[in-house]
């Protein structure tokens, strides 16, 4: 073989080895594309997936701090209404109060009513020593009263009539208790009024506000 011919191979060599190499550097770069793209998907996926959460967790917490809001509205309008209610019930309480002081003002309701209040206090007491206090300005009407009223619960209480201390320190009513002070019955017209009132406060609110308040 001649030396035109070596080169000539040479050159075929080259040429082939050439050829490989550039074909095989093609599939290298192909191979390295498609691995970023691949792998640039993910990371956008990733972050996508990372977006969705963040703004899935500051949704939940907007929907939070609506609803705490509005319970605390709904809270701040209930006690408003609480409020004005019991404004309405306490100005009734009020306007009662204010008409109980007219009822001393008919002598012959009032002596009467003194004298039912003062059996009812000693039926309730039972004792056979009662210390009885009144309005200074009831003390006639109570002095009054005060023998036919302890004849009266005697006969339904089946005892003697007991002894009665009278003394002058309340506002309307009677308040009588036994002797050593351990037992009391309130049977001011106040005190009357709170009773009755407690006990009619649901259906008093029923029939201004048309449910019963707890």
């Amino acid at each position: 073989m001649n030396n035109a011919d070596v080169s000539k191979q040479i050159q075929q060599m080259v040429r082939f080895i050439r050829q490989e190499a550039e074909e095989k550097a093609n599939e290298i770069s192909v191979s390295a594309e498609e691995e970023f793209n691949i792998e640039k998907l993910q990371l956008v996926e990733a972050e996508k997936k990372k977006i969705r959460q963040e703004y899935e967790r500051k949704e939940k917490q907007v929907e939070v701090r609506k609803k705490i809001e509005y319970s605390m509205q709904l809270n701040a309008s209930r006690i408003k209404v609480l409020q004005a209610q019991d404004d309405v019930v306490n100005s009734m309480k009020e306007a009662a109060a204010k008409d109980l002081l007219n009822v001393s003002r008919d002598h012959r309701v009032y002596k009467k009513l003194l004298k039912d209040l003062i059996v009812q206090s000693l039926l309730r007491l039972k004792e056979p020593s009662v210390l009885l206090r009144c309005r200074k300005d009831d003390a006639h009407l109570v002095e009054s009263v005060l023998d036919s009223a302890k004849e009266e619960y005697a006969q339904k209480a089946n005892v003697h009539p007991p002894d009665v201390i009278v003394d002058h320190h309340v506002a309307g009513g009677v308040v009588l208790a036994s002797r050593d002070g351990k037992i009391v019955c309130e049977n001011t017209l106040d005190a009357r009024l709170e009773v009755v009132f407690r006990k009619k406060l649901p259906e008093i609110r029923k029939w201004l506000f048309g449910q019963v308040a707890a």
